[in-house]
């Protein structure tokens, strides 16, 4: 805010005194007008320093460079219009010819260069600078299974937290509602937590995307253009990333890959919690969570009773097992 001030400052005093020494017999208002002049001026680079500050460093780059092409194809064309006898004849006209030919082709340079950038791919000219990115979204944050996974090394090197997830748990965090600050105190937790692991290195970047609405839509798009992978377990991100062809990494399929095979004929003793929704039915549950479902088991609740499993079905919410009651334990 300090650098600012003394920006709008230094433009409205210079403004002043460049009218003061150029035109010192003007009137005491042309001096404050060419003052207000360069207190606009400062104003208008502030605006231009905001608006840039949101562009990723890609895009900056690309624009510079389509600029530098485009006042050097200018130059070329403006060398090339100094052979034309009617144009050197009008020496009023040539300074505004030139103008407008800078104009045009440093504007085409600076939009073509800013947008055409975006298509290239960097890491095809250098495979030695190729990283393997990972980013993490809100909801694998807040669940906290990724800190025991990162601790237990299956998961070592760069993560990266956008700045617009970090701010989207902030505001869980800060929310009326208990449970989600509840929820949003514990997505920061985990993260303090993974920036002290020695496995992994939590890198937040301040890339955002503002034409686009909602996180899931900004984390997209920030896979598609760091080439990363994307850790979740929301099912919906998941199929959305995988359709736009987006690596994903979901961490209750890692949960279901993870739970203890269990074969047809396999017997185990389980507890019977609740009926299930066929009649006759009860339903109990391994430690890992996974639903066993017993047939004629209704009025053994809270019963020890041995089993035999029947069937294995597994389903986008998990592994549910069937089986037929043996005996009461």
């Amino acid at each position: 805010m300090i650098i600012r001030i003394i920006l709008i400052l230094a433009c409205s005093i210079s403004g002043y005194f460049i009218a003061y020494f150029t035109y010192s017999d003007s009137l005491w208002f042309f001096k404050l007008i060419a003052g207000f002049i360069g207190l606009l001026i400062a104003l208008i680079v502030i605006k231009i320093e905001q608006d840039v500050r949101k562009l990723s460093l890609k895009v900056i780059v690309g624009g510079v460079a389509g600029m530098i092409i485009g006042l050097l194809i200018a130059l070329i064309f403006s060398f090339g219009l100094n052979f034309v006898s009617k144009i050197r004849e009008n020496e009023q006209a040539v300074p505004w010819i030139y103008l407008l030919i800078t104009g045009i082709f440093s504007y085409l340079g600076l939009f073509l260069g800013s947008k055409k950038i975006e298509e290239i791919n960097f890491t095809r000219f250098d495979s030695k600078t190729t990283h393997d990115y990972r980013i993490l979204d809100t909801s694998v944050i807040i669940e906290g299974r990724i800190a025991d996974i990162c601790d237990s090394g299956f998961i070592e090197g760069d993560l990266i937290v956008p700045r617009f997830v970090l701010n989207e748990l902030q505001l869980v965090a800060d929310s009326s509602d208990s449970m989600k600050r509840l929820r949003g105190r514990r997505g920061l937790d985990v993260l303090n937590h993974l920036q002290k692991s020695s496995n992994v290195h939590i890198e937040i970047i301040e890339q955002d995307f503002p034409k686009i609405k909602g996180v899931d839509g900004k984390l997209v798009a920030l896979a598609k253009e760091l080439n990363a992978k994307l850790i979740t377990n929301d099912y919906n991100l998941n199929k959305v990333a995988e359709l736009q062809g987006i690596r994903v990494l979901n961490i209750n399929e890692l949960a279901n890959a993870m739970k203890p095979v269990v074969l047809p004929g396999e017997q185990m003793t389980v507890k019977i919690v609740r009926e299930g929704k066929e009649a006759g039915q009860g339903v109990a549950y391994l430690d890992d969570g996974t639903m066993i479902i017993v047939d004629n088991a209704q009025k053994l609740i809270n019963m020890n009773v041995k089993v035999i499993v029947t069937s294995v079905l597994q389903t986008t919410a998990g592994r549910m097992i069937f089986s037929e009651l043996k005996e009461v334990a």
